[in-house]
């Protein structure tokens, strides 16, 4: 019996069918023929350069809203999209949060809560990348408690009047349409806002540590006026967002699994080809133990995204699911980038490997789509029944 395969120790590729081990081969081969070799100099830039060019080829690939039903989409499945979201951060958390705002939050959005007319106007254009759209909950003073928005939007005549400002907007400075939620004299409601729009303006956040190869802005709305048609229909309360919410948090739970399998496997290269006091640093107990640790942290989470993606493409996911997943594969990949580095050592500060660029970017997973308070307390109040958020 042949050794189990340090990428897939508990060989769990051979409970996906073939046409997800095919979408999942297709995503790699991608990863690290068109991102991998290029990542780090975008990281150290600080942004991904042609994004429309790149997304063009998400849309070829055919990732972009790749779970969802019709309008260009392709309705391959929740586990197989979680697969992508697997290759794509193995990569890098800023490519796999290019695709998952895009087809996620905000063709998830329009999908869901968008009128037929909507739906044609904006999803076919984005799943073929020839679109891009953005996401606008978060404000300055609002992230862990998006009810206290202050975003507003007031009628005129039959118009929509928005003002208020959104932060930390994933594509914002580059998205041809924003998902906007702003309060209303009714309730939170969802709008299609075209980015063109007279009063929109986005400006990109400079001088982030982390998640770089991302493009992040913070959007201003003075007075933005949409016609009637622009409200989605069937977004009406904060129920809708945090359901658009909860979609991408399932990317991540996929994801991290990528960020965490490529800090094991290049510390476990590293530890084999590292000599130190006359043998290979991997020959020593410290560090088999890091590395024992971290096969452990990678698969008992991969097993954890595929059970919720079982349970999902079922109907049976529940959102505390979700959240246990996010919590706890956050947690584990976070350990096993801090132990990667620590392999490396000196070497693993540089941007000559992953390992350290993706425990920077994991920090910012921690916190976005839910902090790991918020999880917590959802899985709390899941298990017995008293929310403790106020």
């Amino acid at each position: 019996m042949n050794a189990p395969d340090a990428q897939d120790f508990l060989d769990l590729d051979s409970q996906l069918d073939d046409a997800e081990r095919d979408i999942a081969a297709t995503a790699r081969g991608f990863a690290a023929r068109r991102l991998a070799p290029h990542v780090a100099d975008w990281f150290d830039a600080g942004t991904i350069p042609e994004p429309r060019a790149l997304a063009r080829e998400f849309g070829e690939l055919g990732v972009f809203g790749m779970h969802l039903a019709g309008y260009g989409c392709s309705d391959a499945g929740d586990v197989a999209y979680g697969l992508v979201c697997r290759e794509l951060e193995a990569v890098d958390s800023g490519v796999r949060s290019f695709v998952s705002v895009q087809g996620s939050l905000a063709m998830g959005a329009i999908h869901r809560f968008g009128s037929e007319e909507q739906k044609q106007e904006w999803l076919p254009a984005m799943a073929s990348g020839s679109l891009l759209g953005c996401f606008g909950l978060t404000e300055p003073d609002s992230g862990s408690d998006p009810g206290s928005m202050r975003t507003r939007a007031r009628r005129e005549g039959s118009d929509w009047v928005l003002d208020g400002t959104k932060m930390w907007i994933t594509n914002g400075s580059v998205a041809d349409v924003a998902v906007i939620w702003a309060r209303t004299d009714s309730g939170v409601r969802g709008f299609a806002v075209p980015t063109s729009s007279p009063g929109f303006t986005a400006r990109e956040i400079p001088r982030k540590l982390s998640l770089r190869a991302s493009i992040t802005a913070e959007i201003t709305l003075d007075g933005v006026r949409l016609p009637a048609e622009a409200a989605l229909p069937g977004a009406e309360g904060l129920g809708a967002p945090l359901s658009c919410l909860n979609e991408a948090r399932f990317g991540i739970v996929w994801g991290v699994v990528g960020a965490a399998r490529s800090c094991l496997l290049a510390a476990l290269e590293y530890a084999k080809t590292r000599e130190q006091f006359g043998r290979p640093i991997g020959a020593f107990q410290l560090t088999q133990r890091k590395l024992a640790d971290m096969v452990l942290d990678v698969n008992h989470a991969g097993m954890t995204a595929l059970r919720i993606g079982r349970l999902k493409e079922a109907g049976a996911c529940h959102h505390s699911h979700v959240s246990l997943g996010k919590l706890g594969n956050v947690r584990a990949a976070q350990r096993v980038a801090s132990a990667a580095r620590s392999i490396h050592g000196a070497n693993g500060i540089t941007l000559d490997y992953p390992v350290l660029r993706h425990m920077l970017n994991l920090e910012t997973v921690a916190t976005y789509e839910g902090t790991e308070e918020v999880h917590a307390l959802n899985l709390g109040a899941t298990l017995t029944g008293h929310p403790a958020f106020r």
